[in-house]
């Protein structure tokens, strides 16, 4: 009976220590400020927190601001001003209508104007996905910005002079590789809409699926997750879901879309910079699991030293063990701690 009741109260104490826990993430997520700044002709929302050397996280899709709300907790606690905006066309920044309005340079000039308007002349960066692509083309055209880059799951996409980038993609991977389905515009926000805002969301979230994403013909369908679980992982709540969805149902997908769309494009403005490398000190961490680290080329070229040729200050390629592609969710402290131990390096 002893034993049972010292179990009990062992697991009160540690439900009361859990809610204690919770309540002090709400407070320390309550204290983000979020505000909007006007930057290269449009209106960008911008979440802050803490006071320091400007730490600045850029997302992916279909992220948001809020992918890096635990990053921001934990950097701002250790003596930085961290720094998320949502992008160009994603959750409460400004979204122009035209697709040519969301080349890379038009993005990268959005982060420079950003980083103006904090009153600062360099950062240190941490992006993921689509915000990571933005990254290493912030390192291109503007290395004077960025000390040091923490680069999450997306690898510097050096240009290939003979062939444009959704045409290299369709060649290798097929028609019904993601990027090329993405390409028409109207056709897969159609496809999306015919599953709903939420269940794209999940599904994309949510996936462990290796390799590259094939969309299923004609359809988005079971996306890129044909085996979506009924429950959500642990590191997602149904109020981070519920945060997700809300913004991309007042703004579509029309707009994340975009930036695939302007790959060829990307690929033609670019040329100028064909060749040139990323001198920038960057640490580059990826899941074992994580859809580009698995999808061939993409494997070869981290491990078997053509990233290092690209990037000659490429200072370490860290992979994460059973990790998938949303790792600075899924593993939020590991990553925080990479963050901070590559930055104070800088």
């Amino acid at each position: 009976m002893a034993k049972v009741g010292m179990k009990k109260l062992w697991l009160v104490m540690l439900a009361a220590c859990f809610n204690v826990w919770q309540e002090t993430m709400a407070v320390d997520l309550a204290g983000i400020k979020e505000r909007t700044v006007e930057v290269n002709g449009i209106k960008m929302h911008v979440a802050e927190k803490g006071e320091g050397p400007v730490v600045l996280f850029l997302h992916g899709f279909p992220e948001l601001w809020y992918t890096w709300r635990h990053q921001m907790v934990a950097l701002s606690s250790l003596g930085y001003r961290a720094v998320a905006p949502d992008l160009r066309g994603f959750g409460e920044t400004e979204a122009p209508p035209s697709v040519t309005n969301y080349t890379v340079f038009h993005i990268v000039d959005d982060v420079v104007a950003l980083i103006e308007s904090l009153g600062v002349g360099q950062v240190y960066l941490v992006a993921h996905d689509w915000g990571a692509i933005i990254g290493w083309y912030l390192c291109l055209l503007h290395p004077e910005r960025v000390k040091a880059y923490v680069c999450l799951s997306v690898p510097f996409l050096h240009r290939d002079p003979h062939v444009r980038t959704v045409d290299g993609l369709c060649a290798t991977y097929g028609p019904d590789y993601y990027i090329c389905r993405f390409q028409k515009p109207g056709e897969m926000e159609a496809q999306m809409a015919a599953v709903g805002t939420p269940y794209v969301i999940r599904n994309i979230l949510t996936t462990r699926e290796t390799g590259p994403p094939i969309l299923p013909k004609g359809e988005y369908g079971t996306g890129f997750n044909p085996n979506m679980s009924s429950t959500l992982p642990s590191w997602l709540t149904q109020d981070d879901l519920d945060y997700y969805v809300s913004k991309y149902e007042k703004t579509g997908f029309t707009p994340p879309l975009n930036y695939y769309r302007n790959l060829n494009l990307d690929w033609e403005l670019l040329a100028p910079y064909t060749g040139v490398k990323i001198q920038t000190p960057v640490k580059f961490i990826t899941g074992e699991l994580d859809t580009v680290y698995t999808t061939p080329y993409f494997r070869e070229y981290i491990d078997n030293g053509g990233f290092k040729e690209d990037v000659p200050n490429l200072k370490q390629v860290i992979v994460q063990k059973g990790v998938a592609h949303f790792n600075n969710e899924e593993t939020a402290d590991e990553i925080n701690d990479h963050i901070y131990h590559f930055i104070t390096q800088f």
